[in-house]
């Protein structure tokens, strides 16, 4: 079972956070937005699918793969009985235990400052992404 968001690049793009990493829908970034790895996200935790959404809040393990054209980058997280999936502008990632509307999975073993400098050099060149979420 999987899921995919498609997203773009921004050139203030830095990817420095390190507990989380963000998808947002919207189209303009800040420089304050140092966990953001994408913009212009066809999708946001409140357009999951609900089998997707139900198998988190289950607890399950998620492998989350982003691609940035021939780059992929792998993230294992997992869900939690507390996730709600109710924002509808943005999706997180987090290594902590913290749950907000915006949360994805968390206990994630990497974050922004941990993606590939190359991949962040082509998000930062507005190139196209894409993120899979897979339930294990």
């Amino acid at each position: 079972m999987e899921e995919v968001i498609e997203f773009y690049g921004h050139p203030l793009i830095r990817a420095e956070h390190k507990s989380t990493f963000e998808l947002t829908k919207e189209d303009f970034l800040t420089e304050r937005g140092d966990c953001i790895i994408g913009v212009k996200a066809n999708k946001a935790c409140k357009d999951l699918k609900e089998e997707i959404k139900e198998k988190l809040k289950e607890g399950k393990r998620v492998e989350i793969t982003v691609k940035v054209d021939k780059k992929s980058f792998f993230i294992r997280a997992k869900g939690d009985e507390r996730l709600t999936f109710k924002n509808s502008k943005s999706i997180v990632v987090r290594r902590s235990k913290f749950i907000c509307t915006r949360t994805l999975a968390i206990e994630a073993d990497k974050a922004a400052k941990d993606f590939p400098r190359e991949m962040i050099e082509l998000l930062k060149e507005g190139k196209k992404g894409s993120m899979i979420i897979k339930i294990l």
